[in-house]
C-alpha cells in the first residue's frame, strides 16, 4: 500500500490513474468542440464521397459558350473561364484536399512515431536522427514542399510525399520529447529491472502513453497539409490542372478576382470550413486527453 501511494505521488499528470481513464466518455461530453468539429468534418467527407450524386456534372467538361456565368439554377456556383461548372469542381476538389490531408497525417504520424521512439529510446541514434530532423525543420515547410515538387513533378502522390517530408520532423520531435519524459518514470525502471527488453518496453509501456498527444498533433498536421496543398496548387506547383482541387480553382480565378470573385470565394470557403473543422476536432481532443482539463471545467 505504501509503495502504491509513493508511485502515485511521483507520476505526473500525464499518466492518470486507471479510475480517471474510466471517465473518458464524460470528458468527451464536456468538450463540444469534438462534436462540432467532427460533425463538420464528417459532412465534408460525405459531400466529397457522394459528389457524383449531388447534382454535379463532369468537372472537366469544357463549354466556352457558357464561360464566366454567374450563379443560377443551372450552375449553382457559376462557371469558370473555360465554362466548367464551378459547383462540380468544388465538390470534387474536396476529395483531393481530404485525401492529401488524411494521407499526410497518417504517413507523418507513422514516420514521426518510428523516428521519435528510436531517438528517445536509443541514445546512440538520438544525435543522428535529431540532426536530420533539425536540418529538415530549418527549411520552412512550404519551401521544402516546393523544392520537392520541383524535383518530382506535379501529381497527387508527389504532393503527399512532399508535404509528408515537410511535416513529419515536428511529429518526430514531439514523440522524442514524450519518450524522454516517460523513460524517467518508475514503471519503466521496474520493467527494466524485471528483465524486459527495450523493444518490449517501447511497445508495452512507452508507446501507449504517447498516443494521446500524437493523435492531437496528427489533426493539426492534417489541417496544415490541406493548406499547404492548396498553396502549392495555387502557385502551380501542386496537382496537375486536370485534377480539380481547391487551390487550383483559386489559381484559375485569381486573374478575374475583381470582376468574378465567386470563382475564388467558393473554394476558399470550403477550404476554410474544412480546416476549421479539423482544428476544432484537434482542440477538443487535446482538452479531452489532458487530465488537467477536468480541473478547469
Amino acid at each position: 500500500m505504501e509503495t502504491d501511494t509513493v508511485q502515485a505521488a511521483v507520476l505526473p499528470d500525464l499518466f492518470p490513474a486507471p479510475k480517471q481513464r474510466g471517465t473518458l466518455r464524460n470528458a468527451f461530453a464536456k468538450h463540444p468542440a469534438i462534436f462540432v468539429g467532427g460533425g463538420l468534418l464528417v459532412s465534408i467527407v460525405v459531400i466529397a464521397l457522394a459528389a457524383r450524386y449531388l447534382g454535379t456534372i463532369d468537372p472537366e467538361y469544357v463549354s466556352p459558350a457558357r464561360r464566366n456565368r454567374e450563379a443560377s439554377a443551372a450552375f449553382w456556383f457559376g462557371t469558370d473561364t473555360l465554362g466548367r461548372d464551378l459547383y462540380s469542381r468544388v465538390l470534387y476538389g474536396a476529395r483531393i484536399s481530404l485525401l492529401v490531408g488524411f494521407a499526410v497525417a497518417v504517413l507523418a504520424t507513422l514516420l514521426g512515431l518510428a523516428t521519435g521512439l528510436l531517438a528517445g529510446a536509443y541514445r546512440r541514434l538520438d544525435s543522428v536522427l535529431m540532426r536530420i530532423m533539425d536540418g529538415l525543420m530549418s527549411i520552412p515547410p512550404i519551401l521544402l514542399a516546393i523544392a520537392l515538387m520541383a524535383a518530382t513533378g506535379g501529381s497527387v502522390g508527389n504532393v503527399i510525399f512532399a508535404i509528408t517530408m515537410a511535416e513529419f520532423p515536428r511529429m518526430s520531435r514531439l514523440v522524442r520529447g514524450l519518450v524522454l519524459s516517460i523513460r524517467e518514470q518508475p514503471f519503466v525502471d521496474g520493467a527494466i529491472a524485471a528483465g524486459s527488453s527495450m523493444p518490449r518496453i517501447i511497445l508495452r509501456h512507452i508507446l501507449p502513453n504517447t498516443l494521446g498527444p500524437v493523435m492531437v498533433q496528427a489533426t493539426y498536421i492534417c489541417s496544415a497539409a490541406m493548406i499547404t496543398e492548396a498553396a502549392l496548387s495555387f502557385i502551380g506547383a501542386g496537382t496537375p490542372p486536370s485534377v480539380p482541387s481547391w487551390g487550383g480553382i483559386m489559381n484559375e480565378g485569381r486573374m478575374l478576382w475583381q470582376i468574378k470573385p465567386y470563382i475564388i470565394l467558393f473554394p476558399a470557403a470550403f477550404l476554410s470550413i474544412t480546416v476549421l473543422a479539423v482544428n476544432l476536432l484537434g482542440d477538443g481532443l487535446r482538452d479531452a486527453f489532458d487530465p488537467r482539463a477536468a480541473n478547469r471545467i
